[in-house]
């Protein structure tokens, strides 16, 4: 009986097992308040779906949080933390950017390994973790933009504050990798796409800080995910940032095919399903033929089955299933 572990060791070496190695997240808006509740949901979905590899799906707000941002609970299964208190209102709050609640990383350490731990070596799970910029991001609130245009023009002031966030993503992703973590799921969310940022630019005022974080992992961490969030993806940065495997969303505007992301990158990739569409509304025998399609256009070389980003909490979960229905026949 071949393990997930095994899948996934033999899709990182760009080979192909008896089928590709399968996994899909999203968030349990109420349980990721709670690290046991977080654990427990996680474990049980891992286990109903037979799912290869977890990729830990803590609450996005956490990051943002733990640099005193002010965020409470929806109250509601299907929508996300409500933001209080954006912890960058202006430029100058940069200068006062701390690690001002730890506990909110501390929680999802504990979480993911309670979560390692039940689900054992057999099915690796892997630690979400956004990017300096991208935390930068959320702690200026909602406009996207802003954080690029105040590091590019004031670089003395938002820089620091990167650093201090790259030196505490350095420490999570150590620890959760004590804690029993495989390696990280590096998310570049918002910040990846050319419409946003072009990658010279990117490049310059980035790139440095992601490439701190993830040349500091331990020997330890086997299996490290690099994930390009949203459309027209600046995806040559992929071969500069030193990950094992590649995820996005092939079904994004402007975005490479698997076959295409992997001929780049030069590494596996982790792909293939629609998460805002079919995933959501199906029916199956399309999620299974996206599934089977992304199978054919890689030849299952180098290639875990995954939606493109976080599926929405109302998927159905024979939806979820189709998924390993489709490479399982």
């Amino acid at each position: 009986m071949i393990t997930g572990r095994e899948r996934v060791e033999t899709a990182i070496a760009m080979g192909v097992a008896d089928r590709p190695p399968v996994g899909a997240w999203g968030h349990a808006y109420r349980e990721e308040w709670s690290p046991r509740d977080l654990a427990a949901v996680t474990v049980e979905q891992a286990r109903r779906f037979g799912w290869d590899f977890v990729k830990f799906q803590p609450r996005a707000s956490t990051f943002a949080e733990a640099f005193g941002s002010v965020y409470q609970p929806s109250g509601h299964s299907l929508r996300a933390p409500v933001l209080v208190s954006a912890a960058v209102p202006d430029l100058e709050s940069w200068k006062s950017v701390k690690l001002a609640d730890p506990k909110a990383l501390d929680d999802q350490v504990e979480s993911i390994g309670i979560v390692a731990h039940e689900l054992g070596s057999d099915v690796p799970v892997i630690q979400t973790v956004f990017s300096p910029l991208t935390v930068g991001g959320y702690l200026v609130g909602k406009s996207q933009s802003r954080v690029v245009r105040e590091l590019r023009k004031n670089p003395d002031l938002v820089g620091p504050a990167l650093e201090m966030i790259a030196q505490a993503l350095i420490d999570f992703s150590r620890r959760s990798i004590e804690a029993g973590a495989a390696g990280i799921f590096f998310a570049i969310s918002g910040y990846a796409g050319d419409k946003v940022v072009k990658e010279a630019v990117y490049r310059d005022i980035a790139l440095p800080y992601d490439l701190s974080v993830l040349n500091a992992l331990p020997r330890e961490a086997w299996f490290n995910v690099l994930h390009l969030c949203g459309s027209n993806l600046n995806f040559g940065l992929a071969r500069d940032l030193p990950t094992q495997v590649v995820s996005w969303s092939i079904h994004n505007q402007g975005n490479p095919t698997l076959r295409e992301g992997r001929e780049i990158a030069g590494r596996a990739v982790m792909g293939g399903l629609s998460q805002r569409a079919t995933l959501v509304y199906g029916p199956t025998a399309k999620i299974e033929a996206e599934a089977q399609a992304a199978v054919a256009d890689t030849g299952g070389r180098g290639l875990l089955i995954a939606p493109g980003c976080s599926v929405p909490p109302r998927v159905r979960e024979a939806n979820l299933a189709a998924m390993m229905a489709g490479v399982a026949a």
